[in-house]
């Protein structure tokens, strides 16, 4: 009976009843140094340079459902005729839910790249219910692509 006292001393040490005062009793040094996260700095114009529209034009099969790019044509959203460098929720006829207007004002290669990057991220409470599209190139090809479009 001792020596299970003794042990829930050592395993499970009282802390007093404050709720600041919780302290990790020892640490394991596991050789492993946490590290942070690393930014990566991505020049979006030189990525869309470099692009590739016909293979933009495959990515764009997943916004497909959602959006036309005939000029007028709304579909669930918006058209996205003419889009690179168009005004923010400028599209006559379509009811925006005005996240968008709070982030961005053009629709300029940062704005599209990082909206497309999660658009709930970008626009916390944008009516878009897409999740995204993980890749950069992905998303450079498709900015590529909808940039023939009208412009």
């Amino acid at each position: 009976m001792l020596g299970g006292w003794v042990a829930e001393l050592i395993y499970h040490p009282k802390h007093g009843g404050h709720g600041d005062d919780h302290h990790q009793a020892y640490t394991i040094d596991t050789g492993v140094e946490e590290v942070a996260e690393e930014v990566v700095e991505v020049n979006i114009p030189e990525l869309i340079a470099a692009a590739d529209a016909s293979k933009g034009e495959r990515v764009f099969g997943k916004c497909k459902a959602c959006h036309k790019l005939e000029d007028g044509a709304n579909g669930t959203g918006p058209h996205l005729y003419s889009l690179v460098n168009r005004d923010v929720a400028s599209v006559d006829g379509y009811g925006y839910s005005g996240a968008l207007i709070a982030v961005a004002q053009v629709w300029d290669y940062e704005a599209l790249y990082r909206f497309l990057e999660s658009p709930k991220k970008y626009a916390p409470g944008t009516a878009m219910a897409f999740n995204g599209l993980a890749k950069s190139s992905d998303r450079a090809n498709l900015i590529a692509y909808l940039e023939g479009i009208g412009g």
